[in-house]
């Protein structure tokens, strides 16, 4: 079963939610991915969680799972509403708090078959997965399509 994972800047227009929606029905319906991975913080992972939300309604064998950087001891943290579970990547114990963010979007990368992707700023760590993602790419391990 096809993974994808999303990664964005935190600030990203609802301009994007008509394209936003396309990409996630394509990715369904032409991919054949039913799992979909997101975190929580900023308006992109709101915008990715919105769109996965609305086409669970049309695909109930869709899964949206909620992606932790932070270990659920430290801090629980309940399936939200519309989601199907949480995720805490293995190994993750280890990482300093600083860089749990980045580390956990480098796991979903190293584990996904697809990335939807939204990045302006080339100075973010957004770019900087997109950039590791496309060097998995060349490899035939990913398949990124990257939004307008």
């Amino acid at each position: 079963m096809p993974i994808c994972f999303f990664i964005g800047h935190r600030e990203a227009p609802d301009t994007l939610l008509d394209k936003f929606s396309a990409v996630v029905e394509r990715h369904i319906t032409e991919y054949g991915v039913t799992e979909f991975v997101v975190g929580k913080y900023g308006r992109f992972d709101a915008l990715a969680a919105k769109c996965v939300k609305a086409s669970k309604r049309r695909h109930p064998e869709v899964t949206l799972t909620l992606l932790l950087p932070y270990h659920p001891y430290d801090r629980p943290t309940p399936t939200p509403p519309g989601f199907d579970g949480t995720f805490y990547p293995p190994g993750m114990e280890t990482v300093p708090k600083r860089a749990a963010i980045i580390r956990a979007n480098r796991y979903m990368v190293e584990h996904s078959e697809y990335l939807i992707a939204y990045v302006k700023h080339s100075v973010s760590n957004a770019w900087d997965l997109v950039e590791y993602a496309r060097k998995r790419e060349k490899q035939g391990r990913i398949r990124i399509t990257l939004l307008p």
